[in-house]
């Protein structure tokens, strides 16, 4: 690569500077000549702090702020957590490259107990998530579940001051900023399903540049591309977004993919599961197949009544 300039566009929360830091580290170790810098933007999901995600707009409100940028061109590329790129995509943007995931389990943490098993009939737990909402619900209905916005480093401060008995957050994140000593609890699959995409960042780029594609190749991950590409399947197939309490994980051993999801309603009152396994190659078949699973056990009745509601 000849010595040019590459601007990445990222939020200016501390976790979001970190996620692209790192994608800008890799770059220059991969292009000792190339000049990478970072523009900090504030997006419409950083300033809306007082309502929850599935009220004001989703997921996209995260990111419209970084496209802007890339096609105005004081951009180049995006970086994002994956779990936060709606899975609708359209031109003339693209989802270039999807790097290693990171842990992409939820974690529970609390100053005062050590597993939400052990937390007395009225405790209060925060979280932003309806996914997470909706399964806390079905297996700790004496739970009070509230939501939680801000930034990691707000979300924690609430939880010091009181506000909050424990909070869930995603271990990823909290592993990124050196904050690992907060976990009480890594939560299993079985105990809390991840989001689609969770723990794994994703680079936005405009389709029309092909230059950045062949330049970003070498930071993509293929075993978390297949996993995430069959995570997103399942999504889009249902209309994920942040008003549906929707999960999807993968696991990819030896070529073979096992993938379950789940969707449920916000009470946790009515969950339904599916899961599958078959060859790597067919992630999105696989991951469609498990969406269609969840619509015949009855799904879309869940669906269909949170549009109505949205």
């Amino acid at each position: 690569m000849s010595t040019r300039k590459l601007v990445i566009a990222t939020r200016a929360s501390r976790l979001a500077l970190w996620q692209a830091e790192h994608v800008q580290a890799r770059l220059l170790a991969l292009y000792p000549s190339a000049q990478v810098e970072l523009l900090k933007l504030s997006t419409r999901g950083d300033e809306i702090l007082d309502r929850s995600l599935s009220k004001v707009g989703g997921k996209g409100l995260f990111i419209k702020e970084l496209e802007y940028a890339l096609l105005d061109g004081r951009a180049d590329l995006a970086v994002h957590s994956l779990k936060d790129v709606p899975v609708d995509m359209e031109s003339p943007f693209e989802l270039s490259t999807i790097m290693a995931r990171a842990d992409c389990r939820d974690a529970f943490v609390s100053n005062d107990f050590e597993s939400l098993s052990e937390l007395p009939a009225g405790a209060v737990v925060g979280t932003s998530s309806l996914r997470r909402e909706a399964q806390l619900k079905a297996r700790f209905p004496h739970l009070l579940i509230q939501p939680l916005r801000g930034n990691l480093d707000t979300r924690l401060g609430k939880l010091d001051s009181g506000q909050y008995s424990a909070i869930i957050l995603a271990a990823a994140g909290l592993e990124r900023l050196e904050l690992s000593h907060r976990i009480r609890h890594r939560m299993t699959p079985e105990e809390s399903l991840p989001a689609a995409g969770q723990g794994a960042l994703g680079i936005e780029i405009l389709q029309s540049r092909s230059d950045l594609r062949e330049l970003l190749a070498p930071l993509a991950c293929s075993d978390t591309t297949v996993c995430t590409l069959a995570e997103r399947a399942v999504s889009r197939a249902l209309g994920g977004s942040c008003q549906v309490p929707l999960a999807a994980y993968a696991r990819l051993e030896g070529g073979q993919l096992s993938v379950q999801a789940l969707v449920a309603t916000p009470d946790g009152q009515t969950i339904y599961r599916a899961a599958l396994q078959g060859p790597a190659a067919q992630a999105e078949q696989i991951g469609l197949h498990i969406a269609n699973n969840l619509i015949a056990q009855g799904a879309g009745h869940i669906l269909a009544s949170l549009s109505e509601n949205t």
